[in-house]
């Protein structure tokens, strides 16, 4: 807080969250102003450090982070910047493919140890190779944290982890990859820097480095490496004062701190991408070059978000793509996200699906305009989430309980019993689809009936799923 002694208005501090942070974090549920970080993790310093660095330097509506798969998975929930989630390992390939489209963009890469030094091992050496002009923050605490803490390529040698038991031994799994002093034997990077989260002193060098490294990229001197080893307690066992000393005591020696490289210069810059003809890119994708014009049926000004939801099995995935498909051949931008659990075929399934006249910016629906829960756990967990004034689509066969909100206009009927009464349960999801486009006004119904052969391969339930979509259409009546 500010002194309130003027004399002493030199000396005042004011302790805020960086800008680059969201004021709370709506994502994650629970208490919105603490992440999922246990206590102890190095994620949540490093966070800190670069949202700091982003504020300072000015960058926060250039910067772009890529984060795969591990427990920075959920980065997107903290950090107000662009954001592009990949597959485990190829943030790299995206960071490269970023960069090269949007060259005035900031574009971070914020990798652990057991993404970028395995599955992502080539991807990481081959950008580095090429010198692209992008910064990697690579977050080693020598196992595979998110997953339980199983052995990862920079886990010690002697260390044991879920899945060496006895200790890593040379015989059997191999030394750890050392990947700072891997990436400095390249000729192309321009900054290679090990730092560590052990102490303030090691803090401030760490915040050196994060700022080195990002300002290297704004004043595109090329790609940048910055190998950070962090606590993780809960994967190693130990309190955070303890993980603390187990760096000192163990990591430091096997991975030294350092700068292993440093040119001013800018180091092999990519040449930029050519030019696109878009006649040539039509010509390629076999278009004619005119947007399809959409058929009879309303036609809406803003972007519509939709998420349907209910259990593995219910052809929740198929309902979206179904939507998808027939909003697209009506010539409506559409993107569609699914999400569901391991178990699939009964656990928990939802997806995202985004009608929109533009382009559409993100495909996720944190605040969909219309709600299908095929299921009561679905109307439990999404109903909260739906916009005032939104629309919920429950189907009344399954959940026997009144909508919770009193602010949306929540529409119950029976898809799964029409789907029995049609002799078949599995087109239940069909059956909602006919009452979610009347509800729409789209997409054009000639399209959901010429989308439906087109996704559904087994001819011999076309005819079903045909008269399954008017037996739902027609059950909204004049809702």
């Amino acid at each position: 807080m500010l002194c309130p002694n003027p004399s002493l208005e030199a000396f005042s501090l004011v302790h805020s969250k960086p800008r680059a942070f969201y004021d709370q974090f709506v994502r994650k549920g629970g208490n919105l102003d603490t992440t999922h970080y246990c206590p102890g993790c190095g994620h949540g310093i490093l966070h800190k450090l670069i949202a700091e660095a982003i504020d300072d330097f000015q960058i926060q509506d250039r910067t772009v982070i890529i984060n795969p798969v591990g427990c920075s998975v959920f980065l997107y929930y903290y950090f107000d910047v662009g954001n592009v989630q990949v597959a485990h390992g190829r943030a790299p390939a995206a960071a490269t493919g970023f960069k090269r489209v949007r060259p005035d963009s900031i574009v971070i890469s914020y990798q652990g140890d057991g993404d970028l030094a395995a599955i992502g091992l080539n991807e990481i050496v081959q950008a580095a190779n090429r010198g692209e002009a992008i910064t990697v923050f690579f977050v080693n605490n020598a196992i595979y944290g998110m997953t339980g803490g199983q052995m990862a390529p920079t886990t010690l040698l002697g260390q044991k982890t879920i899945t060496s038991p006895y200790g890593r031994s040379v015989e059997n799994e191999g030394f750890p990859l050392r990947m700072s002093e891997l990436i400095a034997t390249l000729q192309a990077p321009a900054y290679v820097e090990r730092v560590a989260l052990i102490d303030p002193k090691h803090i401030l060098a760490t915040r050196k480095a994060v700022r080195r490294a990002l300002r290297n990229q704004i004043e595109a001197r090329g790609f940048s490496f910055v190998e950070v080893l962090a606590a993780c307690p809960t994967g190693w066992g130990l309190t955070p004062v303890e993980s603390e000393r187990w760096i000192a005591d163990n990591m430091l020696p096997v991975f030294p701190l350092g700068r292993f490289v440093e040119r001013d210069g800018e180091a092999h810059p990519p040449a930029p991408p050519a030019a696109i003809d878009p006649q040539a890119l039509d010509r390629l994708l076999e278009l004619d070059g005119e947007e399809p014009e959409a058929a009879s049926g309303a036609r809406h000004d803003r972007p519509i978000r939709i998420k349907v939801a209910g259990f593995g099995g219910q052809g929740v995935l198929l309902l979206g793509h179904l939507l998808a498909e027939a909003a697209m051949r009506s010539g409506t931008h559409v993107s569609w996200l699914p999400s569901y659990g391991p178990e699939m075929r009964g656990g928990t399934a939802h997806c995202h699906v985004v009608l929109s006249p533009q382009p559409i910016g993100s495909p996720i629906c944190e605040h969909p305009d219309v709600l299908v829960a095929l299921n009561r756990p679905s109307l439990d967990r999404f109903a909260a989430e739906v916009k005032p004034d939104g629309t919920i689509l429950i189907n009344s066969t399954l959940v026997d309980v009144d909508c919770p909100r009193q602010d949306v206009r929540s529409i119950a009927l029976p898809f799964t019993a029409i789907a029995d009464q049609l002799g078949e349960l599995k087109v239940a999801n069909v059956v909602a689809l006919g009452a979610l486009a009347r509800l729409l006004g789209q997409p054009d119904r000639a399209a959901i009936e010429a989308a439906i052969p087109a996704k559904i391969k087994k001819t011999k339930l076309h005819a079903l799923n045909l008269q399954a979509f008017e037996a739902g259409w027609s059950s909204l009546g004049g809702a």
